[in-house]
């Protein structure tokens, strides 16, 4: 059926004008079962040409080559990559390696997608409208006590001269405080790296995260403005007719896209 047309439903965020950011759903697309129907994440069992597919009708959408769309492998850790003219000089070999254990990337580049892949976790989107510069940002709960948020906004003053007070986020859709039940060990992470356990932690049969606060409180921390972070507020576990969700589909389904296309 991949010769049916089809065009990929998204969730737009109100950014800036000159900016296009949005988190991908289950919706419009070829992939089938636990992938279906959207789903552009190389990593997840998905069928290859199903994948192929969705990322062209994507690319169509965005007006955009197809070789345009940069999203890394993620690992759970804290590097980011530039996506620069230095990189796009890049073969896909070295593209490949160079987006292998990232995950954030930020860029400059007009004409650039860049993205990445969650199924519970936070994607984050920065947008920096001093210098028309973008980042985005994988925070499971690892990274998350890891502060990838905190690693990105600083490398996004390194490399654009960012003021994070002058930074814009958008905090996607992942599994709310409700639906994230962990065990003593990752509660102690979290106390352990220094946050307020009494607003971020609820105690039901067992201990529930609030991620979206965390990544709230990290970027408040370096220095955004609470009025320039929005959070989409969408529980993926709950709702996971319209966005993938590992828990309640397991790690063998598709992923969301959260990206930026700076224009």
């Amino acid at each position: 059926m991949r010769n049916k047309p089809v065009k990929p439903q998204l969730t737009y965020y109100d950014i800036a004008e000159g900016v296009t950011a949005f988190s991908s759903t289950r919706h419009g697309g070829y992939s089938q079962g636990n992938h279906g129907e959207f789903n552009v994440n190389l990593y997840c069992s998905d069928d290859p040409e199903d994948i192929a597919e969705n990322r062209k009708a994507l690319c169509r959408m965005l007006k955009i080559p197809v070789d345009r769309l940069f999203m890394p492998h993620q690992v759970h850790q804290t590097g980011i990559v530039q996506i620069g003219k230095t990189f796009l000089r890049l073969s896909d070999e070295v593209r490949r390696d160079v987006l292998e254990g990232i995950d954030a990337l930020m860029t400059n580049l007009p004409g650039v997608c860049i993205g990445v892949s969650t199924a519970d976790c936070i994607p984050i989107i920065l947008y920096d409208p001093e210098h028309h510069a973008a980042s985005v940002i994988h925070s499971g709960w690892r990274g998350t006590v890891a502060n990838i948020a905190g690693v990105a906004v600083t490398s996004m003053q390194v490399a654009y001269h960012s003021r994070p007070e002058a930074l814009k986020a958008v905090i996607g859709p992942g599994i709310s405080l409700e639906h994230f039940e962990v065990g003593d060990e990752v509660y102690e992470q979290f106390a352990a790296a220094g946050y307020p356990m009494a607003q971020i932690a609820r105690r039901y049969a067992k201990w529930h995260i609030d991620l979206w606060a965390c990544c709230r409180l990290q970027l408040q921390d370096m220095g955004l403005k609470a009025e320039n972070i929005q959070t989409s507020g969408v529980c993926t576990y709950a709702h996971s007719d319209d966005y993938f969700s590992a828990r309640r589909l397991g790690i063998d389904s598709g992923r969301i896209l959260t990206a930026v296309l700076l224009h």
